[in-house]
């Protein structure tokens, strides 16, 4: 093998369309654009979702609901999670470097799925009244 035959392989290389360069190319003339109107020329083009004028569909339609912006920044752990950890204390921290949430996440709630049977002691992490009622009946605290 030389260096001046290595090719690369069947299909990987796609020549450019190069248009507007004569009849013999089969793009030459109108270069593939039609006969005039509105595609056809340079910068011709409208917004997505334009219909003309007409009111577009999506401004006719009905608009319902709502997204939390701060959603990515919840997260939700349960007693069982809790029980699996081991810890003693329980903040925002040690639940990341256990991987039970992500590390964009800023406010956590236990909620009240699965059973606790040790003491924990939450700090700086909500609980849901259920969950409090349950980590206080093993002997922890919420704080």
């Amino acid at each position: 093998m030389q260096l001046n035959s290595i090719k690369p392989s069947e299909g990987s290389k796609k020549v450019k369309r190069r248009v507007g360069r004569g009849i013999g190319s089969g793009l030459g003339k109108t270069a593939g654009r039609g006969h005039k109107g509105q595609k056809s020329r340079a910068g011709g083009f409208h917004k997505v979702g334009f219909e003309g004028g007409q009111m577009p569909l999506q401004r006719r339609l009905p608009k319902r609901g709502f997204k939390s912006a701060s959603l990515k920044y919840n997260a939700e752990v349960n007693l069982t999670d809790l029980q699996r950890l081991g810890a003693e204390e329980v903040d925002v921290l040690t639940l990341k470097a256990a991987g039970l949430v992500g590390e964009m996440i800023k406010n956590v709630k236990v909620i009240k799925s699965g059973e606790l049977s040790r003491k924990v002691v939450l700090k700086g992490i909500g609980a849901t009244a259920g969950a409090k009622a349950a980590i206080e009946a093993a002997g922890g605290q919420v704080g």
